[in-house]
């Protein structure tokens, strides 16, 4: 209530003109005391010389004050700029007054203004003195005060790095009112300057960050404020401080800076990504520009997690057009929003289901896309395991429409988005995602349309990933839910994953799985646990981790190779080419038609023939083990006869 008091109503009526002559009287006030000063504080010279002259000074100030603008600055944002203004507007004002005085003695048009040059020398500083005085005077009185009318209590915080960083950090927060923290500490490894104070606030070494010391200093947050420091060092200090009861934030790059100035809104909380075993990926030589330009582009799902990152790197790119399709039309919607937004209109968005091949036809034969970026899928372990009819129909059959489609209006390239659950599946999905994978192999056989595909891991903040659901789970206070304390999973960010299956599609011939390094896999029951530190919480007391059990479908560990798959490397380290065993194309081929054909109609048992086509496709918790288990029977059954038939022989 007090600072919307003095913001609206105060500070509303202290215009400029307000500052200019409230600087006015300050320099007139200095002109009188420099006469004091000169004469040693007594009255050894003639006063009513003074009412001639601290006009004519005055009108000199107000002058010099007009020209250098020095009265526009916001007085409670005072800075160097300001004071260099300042600094500018005096030595204006002494040139004109000594000026004036050499041309009064030559002329004598104003009387009784010789004014000694000490004097106006004595004037300037103490001038430029006051000035600065009463703005920095009055800028510290307005947060002194909104601040004792707070509210909020005050967090005491440290600051990690003592450069000039982190120094525009403590600068940043010193003058954002509305954020209650007071900085208490530099941390910072330079042994010259621990011990030393930098703007009155010391600096400490690293081997203070101890609970003792954060506990005896109150801290409540820890901000990383240093610039271009290395991913494993950051990993590092994150890991040590996410057991100690303080919330750990970041500065982003000076590059994201807001027109080159800090601002604390953009002071944020560490994010799990941040704690990823490995740095993050970045291509610095790419193909993708040579291969985009001047084409015609598809992306199928590309309202989706990785859909919509594609296209909104493809937006950046000099493209013919870029058609995007997708069921969901609020998510469709929502992209288009924010394309335009962005500035970008070259794109058409579609909403239409892949698995309508009339319509897919339709749109094939008006925009002749010369590649094709195939994202669209159910993606959802447990839910597809409950159904496989419409896991079948998108994964298989609707990949099976647009690669037919493909071919038949000759695009030159299909790009297609699997997931290491086709590795060795384990559920439905996985086993779908493997079926399409081989059906597109298929199809590179006797075509001109290059066939690739793309397969990696988890993607962080994707639609049903854990980290919005562990988000979401501690805004309720939790429990957070884990299947399995051993479980774990490989990670990559959206724009990680997109950009790799852009530069992927880019350098691929045809006929490749690429695979991505996603670095070591991490335990979710150790992310959730990090996530909780990192919330400012401690695990158990505040959120405790509730363990439910494997989901149907899944298993503990994700794999990115199949059972007698190798890799190649490519130009690129980070992306390698997954040598795949041969099949039998025609056979393969026939039996997903038989597949697709089958689910249509509802007629047989689907997942018995997945497991047929795939034959590694070993169900896990999951009703459809029964399949798995008659097939052992069966296969025991047959090495029992053969024994027997021996034994009689």
């Amino acid at each position: 209530m007090v600072q919307n008091y003095l913001t609206n109503n105060v500070f509303k009526y202290t215009s400029k003109w307000m500052v200019l002559l409230i600087d006015v009287v300050n320099v007139s006030v200095a002109f009188v005391l420099s006469y004091f000063i000169r004469f040693n504080l007594t009255f050894n010279f003639d006063v009513d010389k003074l009412f001639v002259q601290t006009p004519l000074i005055a009108l000199i100030a107000l002058f010099s004050f007009v020209v250098t603008g020095s009265y526009k600055g916001v007085v409670r944002h005072t800075g160097v700029r300001d004071v260099y203004n300042l600094f500018n507007a005096i030595c204006l004002s002494s040139i004109i007054a000594i000026f004036v005085v050499i041309l009064n003695k030559q002329s004598n048009f104003i009387e009784d203004f010789t004014i000694p040059l000490s004097i106006i020398i004595i004037h300037s500083l103490i001038s430029f003195i006051s000035l600065t005085a009463s703005r920095y005077t009055f800028k510290s009185g307005y947060y002194h005060l909104l601040k004792s009318f707070k509210e909020k209590k005050i967090r005491n915080v440290l600051i990690y790095g003592a450069g000039e960083s982190g120094i525009l950090t403590h600068n940043a927060l010193s003058n954002h009112t509305r954020y209650t923290a007071k900085v208490v500490g530099y941390i910072d490894w330079d042994k010259q300057k621990i011990g030393k104070n930098i703007n009155g606030v010391k600096v400490y070494g690293n081997e203070v960050l101890t609970e003792d010391f954060l506990l005896d200093k109150d801290i409540s947050e820890i901000i990383f404020s240093v610039q271009n420091l290395e991913h494993n060092k950051l990993l590092q200090l994150v890991e040590s401080l996410v057991d100690f009861p303080v919330l750990v934030k970041i500065v982003p790059p000076v590059e994201d800076w807001i027109d080159g100035e800090l601002k604390v809104s953009q002071i944020k909380k560490i994010q799990i990504e941040d704690l990823l075993n490995r740095p993050p990926i970045s291509i610095k030589s790419s193909k993708i520009a040579q291969q985009l330009n001047d084409k015609v582009i598809v992306v199928t799902g590309g309202a989706g997690s990785i859909g919509s990152e594609i296209v909104r790197q493809i937006c950046t790119y000099n493209y013919k057009s870029l058609i995007v399709i997708d069921q969901a039309e609020s998510a469709l919607y929502d992209l288009q929003q924010e394309l335009k937004q962005n500035g970008y209109h070259n794109f058409i968005p579609i909403v239409g289901d892949i698995r309508d091949k009339n319509r897919m036809n339709g749109i094939f034969q008006e925009s002749r896309p010369n590649i094709v970026f195939h994202a669209a899928a159910y993606k959802h372990v447990p839910l597809m395991e409950c159904n496989s009819y419409e896991a079948i129909k998108i994964n298989i059959a609707g990949t099976k429409v647009i690669a037919d489609l493909s071919i038949n209006f000759d695009v030159d390239k299909f790009v297609f988005v699997s997931t290491d659950k086709a590795v060795n599946p384990t559920n439905v999905m996985g086993a779908t995602k493997r079926i399409a994978e081989m059906y597109i192999s298929c199809m590179q056989q006797k075509n001109r349309t290059k066939f690739i595909t793309t397969r990696f891991g988890n993607v962080l903040g994707s639609n049903g990933s854990v980290i919005p659901l562990f988000k979401k789970q501690i805004e309720k206070g939790g429990p957070l839910t884990v299947t399995h304390k051993e479980v774990t999973r490989f990670f990559m960010t959206i724009p990680e994953a997109s950009q790799l299956v852009l530069e992927a599609g880019s350098m691929g011939d045809g006929g490749e799985i690429f695979i991505f390094d996603m670095g070591e896999s991490v335990k979710i029951f150790d992310l959730a646990k990090n996530m909780i530190k990192l919330s400012g919480l401690k695990y158990p007391d505040d959120i405790d981790i509730k363990i439910t059990g494997l989901r149907p479908g899944e298993k503990l560990y994700e794999e990115l190779l199949a059972n007698g798959e190798n890799t190649l490397p490519t130009y690129h380290k980070k992306i390698m080419i997954s040598k795949v065993r041969e099949l039998d194309y025609l056979e393969i081929r026939s039996k997903i038609d038989q597949l697709c054909v089958t689910n249509m109609f509802f007629n047989g048992d689907i997942v018995k023939m997945m497991k047929e086509i795939v034959p590694e496709y070993v169900s896990n918790n999951s009703e459809f083990c029964k399949f798995d288990e008659k097939e052992k029977n069966t296969a025991s059954g047959q090495e029992d006869k053969s024994v027997k038939e021996v034994l009689q022989s």
